[in-house]
Formats: C-alpha cells, sequence, structure tokens
C-alpha cells in the first residue's frame, strides 16, 4: 500500500501529468506541467524509484555541486500537489519525470495507486507532436480520449489509432482500465523547428487545460515568451527563402483547412476564456493570498483506495491525434 502521510484530504482533485521524451516535442508537454508547479509553488509529496523504470545509459544522472559538496540527481518521475484558492478551491496533483525506458506496467499501476489514494477525479495527460504546422498560426491543440461517454460530454475525439505508442497511450489505457476517467490534450509542433523551448506550444497546452477543468491559470510571463519566439522564428525563416516559400505553403493549408472554424464555437471559447480572465474567474492566481499549504509529515495515514486495481495485462492504444495523418512527436 502507498502511504502517503501528511498529504491532507484533497479538494476535488485532477491530475495533470506529462513525460519528457518520444510524446514531448519541443518540451512543450513537460514545460507546461513544470509551469503550474512553478507558478502555484508545488510540494513534492513523492518521486518513484529511478532503478525500478530507468536505464541509466539511456537517462544519465547529473552531478552539482552543492556548497561544494558533490550530489547526484537522478532521473525519476515526481509527484506534487498544488491547492488553488478562491470561492472554489480545489487541488492540482502534477506528475512530471521522464518516459521509462522499462516496466510500463508497473509504472503506470504506481502512478494511478497514488491516483486512487488521493481520490482523483481525473487524469489530464499532456503531450506534443511534430506536425505540418506553421509557426504563424494559433498551435492546433487536440484533446482525445478512449471513453465514448467523456468523449461526448467533454466534447473530445474518441481515439480511432492503432501502431506504435508511447507512455501518454499506455497510461492513459490504464486509467481506462481502471474505471479513471482520462484525457489527452495534443499539441502540434511544427517540425521545421522543432528544438526545445517551444513556449508557444506550452501555452496553447495550458489554455485548452483552462478550458478542460474550468481553471485559471496564471501564465505568468509565457505569452511574451511566446511572441519573442514567434519573431525569432519569423527572422530565421526570412533568411531563407525556400522556408518562407514551404511556411506560407502551411500557412495557405491551415488557413483553408480552419476556415470553417473562424467562428461558432472556436469565437465562443476564446470570449470565455477572455471574461474568464477579465473577472478573475474560477481559482486565481496565487497574489490573492492562497499559497501552498503545509503539511504535518508526523502519523500520516494512508487512505483506503477509492477504485479497483489497474489490470495489468490491459491493451493499449495510443491516444495522439496520429489518426488523422499527423506524425508521432520525437524525442528533442
Amino acid at each position: 500500500m502507498i502511504e502517503l502521510e501528511g498529504v491532507p484530504e484533497l479538494i476535488d482533485p485532477v491530475m495533470v501529468a506529462a513525460f519528457e521524451g518520444w510524446n514531448d516535442a519541443g518540451d512543450a508537454a513537460s514545460g507546461a506541467v513544470a509551469h503550474l508547479d512553478r507558478e502555484w509553488k508545488g510540494e513534492v509529496f513523492a518521486a518513484l524509484d529511478a532503478e525500478d523504470y530507468y536505464d541509466f545509459q539511456v537517462n544519465r544522472p547529473t552531478v552539482w555541486l552543492d556548497g561544494g559538496v558533490r550530489k547526484i540527481t537522478w532521473p525519476t518521475t515526481r509527484l506534487s500537489v498544488v491547492r488553488i484558492g478562491g470561492a472554489k478551491p480545489r487541488d492540482l496533483v502534477l506528475v512530471r519525470g521522464i518516459e521509462p525506458s522499462m516496466r510500463w506496467r508497473s509504472f503506470c499501476n504506481e502512478i494511478l495507486g497514488f491516483a486512487h489514494e488521493l481520490g482523483v477525479e481525473m487524469v489530464v495527460i499532456l503531450g506534443a507532436l511534430l506536425g505540418d504546422t506553421p509557426h504563424t498560426r494559433p498551435v492546433p491543440v487536440s484533446g482525445v480520449t478512449s471513453d465514448p461517454d467523456l468523449a461526448r460530454t467533454l466534447d473530445l475525439e474518441e481515439t480511432r489509432y492503432e501502431g506504435p505508442t508511447g507512455i501518454v497511450g499506455i497510461l492513459q489505457e490504464a486509467c481506462t482500465h481502471a474505471g479513471v476517467p482520462a484525457v489527452s490534450l495534443w499539441a502540434a509542433v511544427p517540425h521545421y523547428v522543432s528544438q526545445p523551448p517551444n513556449p508557444k506550444a506550452t501555452l496553447a497546452l495550458l489554455n485548452r487545460l483552462e478550458d478542460l477543468i474550468d481553471l485559471r491559470i496564471p501564465l505568468g510571463e509565457l505569452p511574451e515568451d511566446a511572441r519573442a519566439w514567434q519573431l525569432g522564428v519569423d527572422q530565421l525563416a526570412a533568411e531563407d527563402s525556400e522556408v518562407a516559400e514551404y511556411v506560407q505553403t502551411l500557412e495557405e493549408a491551415r488557413d483553408t483547412a480552419d476556415l470553417p472554424e473562424a467562428s461558432g464555437e472556436a469565437i465562443a471559447r476564446e470570449f470565455e476564456r477572455y471574461l474568464r480572465r477579465r473577472d478573475g474567474g474560477p481559482g486565481p492566481a496565487p497574489e490573492s493570498g492562497e499559497g501552498p499549504y503545509l503539511r504535518d509529515t508526523s502519523g500520516g495515514r494512508a487512505r483506503p483506495s477509492r477504485r479497483k486495481p489497474v489490470d495489468p495485462e490491459g491493451p493499449a492504444a495510443d491516444p495522439a491525434p496520429e489518426d488523422r495523418g499527423e506524425e508521432p512527436g520525437t524525442e528533442s
């Protein structure tokens, strides 16, 4: 049994996860979870044992100096929790790590064990893939799920993908078999500028996450970083006529495909986001006085499991939107 000593009873918790590697083009997904952790001052309460899941010749540990003392940081996956204050406070459980090298079933079972014990209501997994999308247009973000009821309720796509998958696809299917509602949000990163970071894609993922869980996320300097990133890519593209022509071709294709989206639900979503930010909306930023909460680590007890355990032999299908012809993200 997982012992969560000192972690208080959480309020309407949602787990948000991202993993560096194959499903994290431009570090957009892991950057989004890192932003949440930084802005809301997340408190780490658990870390998975690195030796159980990682090949250290693939993901090497790093050595660093702390006041003249040499220390080692091992590649792993860490869990932290943040409390968002306001009229309707709620908690987020943030999972940030590296795609494991081995024992993926056990890895997912361990993540789900924490979800069970903490009473997580939904798991949202962030991913990013390389695609034929121009950097000058809004970043496409697809929301997919394996649950037909959830797809209908949240206006998501029901995945039909068949083929190679990453830890995002495996974890989503593990959630489905465990009876935990799970959604994956995928940002498309221009393949011709795939090197990290990509703050524009990170921003797009956070905006879509806001819409999904009805929560205002403090963006800090991220919008300005996204504008600076696009300006930098504009300048690089202008220096190469072939690249500039290629970008123009992508723009024309994208504008033609997006023409029906120029009205209706797309405009309504943007207007709702504007109102939410203007009026404060649910979940104000930490300036409201709601900071991280302290924990008494003495004498804590584990919570009883709230759902059935995951079937470790369950099938897995990638939730990424490759079923629409896009290429999966590759490790940067």
